[in-house]
């Protein structure tokens, strides 16, 4: 069983037509390679900055293109996006939100869990406050042997990209550190945020980025003075991207892929094992 991860879509509106055209073929593109993996996805997982702008009207847009899914949708929060006008377009069981108005559910499907975590406000590295570290808390109590995936839009690790990492001592890493610390059945962190795929560990978990379905971030690992712009490349049109979650026998294993048309290498006409 597999559940598909897009990230990053960054869907907007003719008011900027460049991005508009560019986010909408590139999300396009890797909605269809999706759409033709074997075996099918059982859902997908977009995992925040659904929208550019957090207008509304960019909500509109994007529910018109995800209408477009046979797969089942479910949606995160980003820092570009707004609760508001999100959940003034989206509802049911892929929009649900918890006690306090957040965007936070659980989703099982088959022996594993998904729990979708909301981590919009503050500043562009992520917020995680008392309440929302509360409810995820609960939840996880509620299925402890349960394998599952958290889904968060910022990563609570560094990148190594400067100007989009996380500040080290951000209060709510230290809340989100207690509630995962020692909860084995949590078997991966997937998040999105940095445009690029890449891994780590936090809390003694694995943190797994996804690509982008919009433009990449340009892998510099350099230093960077916040206020003073140098002239470097921060974004790159490197094709879109996603990540694919397996379940098997308990085990949740992540693959990074590319969308796009590629002429097959090598074919299956000779048998891998010879019989016995």
């Amino acid at each position: 069983m597999t559940i598909a991860q897009i990230t990053d879509l960054h869907v907007t509106t003719e008011k900027d037509p460049l991005n508009q055209r560019r986010n909408e073929e590139r999300l396009r593109q890797v909605m269809q390679a999706i759409h033709g993996l074997r075996p099918r996805p059982v859902a997908i997982i977009a995992s925040g900055d659904l929208v550019d702008r957090g207008e509304r009207e960019e909500y509109v847009e994007l529910k018109r293109l995800m209408a477009e899914s046979e797969i089942p949708i479910f949606y995160a929060m980003g820092n570009h996006d707004s609760r508001e006008g999100f959940l003034a377009e989206f509802s049911g069981p892929g929009a649900e939100t918890d006690e306090n108005g957040f965007v936070q559910y659980a989703v099982d499907f088959g022996e594993m869990r998904m729990v979708v975590c909301d981590t919009l406000d503050g500043p562009n590295d992520g917020e995680y406050d008392e309440a929302r570290a509360a409810w995820l808390a609960r939840t996880l109590d509620q299925a402890p042997d349960r394998p599952t995936a958290v889904v968060l839009h910022h990563p609570p690790i560094p990148s190594g990209i400067r100007w989009m990492d996380p500040d080290p001592n951000s209060p709510w890493l230290g809340r989100l550190e207690q509630v995962l610390s020692g909860r084995k059945q949590v078997k991966v962190l997937m998040c999105g945020h940095i445009h690029r795929a890449f891994n780590g560990v936090f809390a003694g978990h694995v943190v797994s980025a996804a690509p982008a379905t919009s433009i990449q971030l340009t892998l510099d690992l350099t230093e960077v003075d916040m206020h003073v712009p140098d002239g470097r490349e921060i974004l790159v049109e490197e094709p879109p991207g996603y990540a694919l979650l397996m379940s098997e026998g308990g085990n949740l294993t992540t693959h990074m892929c590319l969308a796009g048309d590629y002429a097959p290498a090598v074919t299956y006409n000779f048998p891998f094992r010879k019989l016995a």
